[in-house]
């Protein structure tokens, strides 16, 4: 049987500062670890938070407010999911560790004015500050779609990130 540090190890997640005790315990999944793995997992593989955002489509705006929407859904999902031990104990630090972090400085740059809603058609190029959040937006995609596949052993369910082929342009 696995514990929490092997199945971090899996997939990538060895920055997530835990504290040893809980890195070291034996995971014993229960259903409501599935069932709340289950939830947060189809969220994640079908938003923006996961999947590719080209230069030419989408708002950066928009992006940010689909990556910080997942901060409620992890909420909900912990409170409708009570005893979801193993979930809350890789949920929680992802939030706070890994996706707070990309939220806090974005959300500022968006106050600010620095993310303006702009479609692909409306700018020949993109600004320096769009570019330099989908430079980071990509980097935090990497984390959560490992984050995600996490989620689908957790789930004990097939892992559906790479059902799409999205470097083939006649899809």
């Amino acid at each position: 049987m696995k514990n929490l540090r092997m199945l971090l190890a899996d997939w990538g997640l060895t920055k997530l500062k835990i504290k040893v005790p809980f890195l070291e315990a034996e995971l014993a999944p229960q259903p409501s670890d599935q069932q709340a793995a289950w939830e947060l997992y189809v969220e994640l593989i079908t938003r923006v938070a996961t999947q590719p955002l080209p230069d030419e489509h989408g708002d950066e705006k928009a992006a940010l407010e689909s990556v910080y929407q997942l901060f409620s859904l992890t909420r909900e999902v912990l409170k409708q999911n009570r005893g979801c031990d193993v979930f809350a104990k890789v949920a929680i630090p992802m939030l706070n560790q890994v996706i707070r972090p990309f939220t806090a400085k974005w959300h500022k740059v968006s106050l600010a004015g620095g993310l303006v809603p702009q479609t692909g058609l409306d700018r020949p190029g993109m600004t320096t500050t769009a570019a330099a959040f989908r430079d980071e937006l990509a980097a935090l995609q990497c984390d959560l779609l490992n984050y995600a596949r996490l989620l689908a052993e957790l789930a004990m369910v097939e892992d559906l990130t790479d059902i799409e082929d999205l470097t083939n342009p006649e899809n």
